[in-house]
């Protein structure tokens, strides 16, 4: 190991390896490639080496998979690699607690019918929301990603999703007055 070379390792579960590495490698390699480092996985166990030299290349390619561990595609992991993207991750078992069925409920909740629910967080606040194992992560722009975090604790919270979406929408307007309109 070099002298300035950094080491991260993480852990991603086992069924969201494949997706981590690509048909043929060739999403560890994009992701190796635009953050400068080298990424070793252990396919059997979900465990995930990331090495380098430069503290910020690590710390994007660890965002990234982190996202593609929590139910992403790639594709939008990988606008973690642009600076103005940012990734929030909730737990839901600290508003379900132990319950099994509680934190079922609570899927559903930020779920919906047919994935409405979050396809609605998503289109008001402009942002991206994946329900994953016991987590609800989100990526997109600061402003975005706080709105829909936001959203999304209310709905953990017991709000209604009426409540919640009005919330929504009227963010959504005071962003877009502000001229947060989504840049990407």
């Amino acid at each position: 190991m070099a002298m300035n070379e950094f080491l991260v390792d993480l852990k991603i579960p086992k069924e969201r390896v494949a997706v981590l590495i690509g048909k043929d490698g060739s999403i560890k390699r994009a992701i190796e490639k635009s953050t400068n480092t080298s990424i070793t996985v252990d396919s059997k166990e979900g465990d995930v080496i990331i090495r380098g030299e430069d503290g910020l290349g690590l710390f994007n390619a660890k965002e990234v998979i982190r996202a593609v561990g929590r139910g992403f595609n790639p594709e939008i992991a990988e606008l973690l690699l642009k600076t103005d993207y940012v990734f929030e991750l909730l737990d839901i078992t600290d508003y379900a607690g132990k319950s099994k069925t509680g934190l079922l409920r609570l899927k559903g909740r930020v779920i919906g019918r047919e994935g409405k629910s979050r396809k609605q967080i998503e289109d008001l606040s402009e942002a991206y929301v994946s329900v994953y194992g016991k987590t609800v992560a989100i990526i997109g722009c600061p402003e975005s990603a706080a709105v829909a975090k936001k959203a999304v604790e209310s709905l953990l919270g017991g709000s209604t999703h009426a409540g919640v979406y009005k919330w929504l929408e009227k963010q959504r307007r005071q962003l877009k007055q502000h001229g947060f309109d989504n840049q990407a």
